[in-house]
């Protein structure tokens, strides 16, 4: 199992910090790659053609690395808003048929499609959590539901993000390919800590960023695009998307036809070498540390927590239905007021969640860490 990695953070030992699923720290590897990059866009005649090209072939391949993806299936985009666009621009959606979400799932993989029902003539339906907390039988009877619409579409998290549910994603994707219909996953709180593997669940599309669980910055994220999808037409036009727009040539519209892959879908402004480095550092440390140590250490950490709020007017969900690294506290008589506001007075950070506090740890905490949230919790809650 791996063991707390807190000396690669700046965290002081007396904060405990649970919430890398709003947003985690940076690592001081990545602090200090992004003061590199800052550095370099000081002195731009130091960073010339062959290193660019290096550093975005390096970011590729190693988002690439933890999704089990080629290099060259993966487009350089900003959000998983951005990414969801990108697709939505390709996938086809009959009239009278339907889409798939989860009901009060993110808006990244929802708000493009409800956008879209009304002037597509499409149904949008939102699968409800039953009382059990298990999102998967409550997808699979939605997707095989007898004398339904035709299903076009799953836009789903394979990590509900309000309560940490968890989606079986080969299930799912085995029921979808069953009925001919297309899955865009959001894999934000997925990818660097619980194992996916494209190669196996072969969806359409793949979308995560980098600024919560692979610990990297703001503006970044990674598009998967199945080689199905590959020649559509991509939601910017770059010059870096077609095969010979180059400033160095004439003539300077060479060739007009889109570049092969993914690469025609990168984002406009790709080339901000500050963030790109500093998320391949941050997804190349994710991959060193490996997906099953993170993912043993953070059930580990989530196990005692859950154990420690017995006798407390909680409710835990089920171990069977939840992500390991993601611990959602219900709370039957609602919230107490100012909950937050009090366990942030003793250090103690977390978030509030659509009447849930959402408990997520990482890498850099420890059972000191456990220690305070339930104590904490206790004198709140006791």
């Amino acid at each position: 199992m791996l063991a707390c990695q807190r000396d690669a953070f700046d965290m002081p030992r007396d904060i405990a910090y649970l919430n890398a699923a709003s947003w985690s720290p940076l690592p001081k590897a990545v602090q200090a790659a992004g003061h590199e990059g800052v550095a370099r866009k000081g002195q731009p005649w130091r960073w010339g053609a062959a290193e660019q090209a290096a550093q975005i072939a390096r970011a590729r391949q190693a988002a690439a690395a933890l999704i089990n993806a080629a290099p060259g299936d993966i487009a350089l985009v900003s959000s998983v808003g951005y990414g969801v666009a990108t697709a939505a621009k390709a996938l086809p959606v009959p009239r009278g048929s339907r889409v798939l979400l989860l009901a009060d799932d993110h808006s990244s993989p929802t708000l493009e499609w409800m956008q879209r029902a009304p002037e597509g003539g499409f149904a949008i339906e939102a699968v409800s959590c039953p009382p059990d907390g298990d999102w998967t039988a409550a997808l699979l009877e939605a997707i095989g539901r007898p004398g339904a619409a035709p299903l076009a579409l799953a836009s789903i998290s394979s990590v509900h993000w309000s309560d940490g549910g968890l989606v079986d994603m080969a299930a799912v994707g085995a029921a979808l390919r069953k009925q001919g219909a297309a899955l865009l996953v959001d894999a934000t709180h997925h990818a660097g800590v619980l194992p996916i593997d494209v190669q196996a669940l072969d969806p359409d599309y793949l979308i995560f960023p980098t600024y919560k669980w692979v610990l990297g910055p703001y503006g970044r994220a990674f598009l998967y695009v199945a080689k199905r999808w590959q020649q559509g037409v991509p939601l910017e036009q770059t010059s870096y998307g077609r095969k010979s727009v180059a400033a160095e040539h004439a003539p300077y519209f060479a060739d007009l036809a889109f570049a092969e892959g993914a690469k025609r879908f990168d984002m406009g402004e790709r080339d901000h070498f500050i963030s790109l480095e500093m998320a391949a550092v941050g997804m190349e440390m994710m991959a060193a540390w490996g997906q099953a140590a993170i993912a043993a250490r953070l059930a580990l950490l989530n196990e005692r927590i859950a154990a420690g709020m017995e006798g407390l007017p909680v409710t835990v969900p089920a171990a069977r239905v939840r992500a390991p690294h993601v611990l959602s506290l219900g709370f039957p008589r609602g919230m107490p007021a100012g909950l937050v506001e009090r366990l942030a007075a003793e250090k103690v950070y977390a978030a509030p969640r659509l009447g849930r506090l959402r408990i997520s740890p990482h890498v850099y905490n420890d059972e000191a860490d456990v220690e305070a949230l339930v104590g904490a919790l206790r004198r709140c809650l006791g």
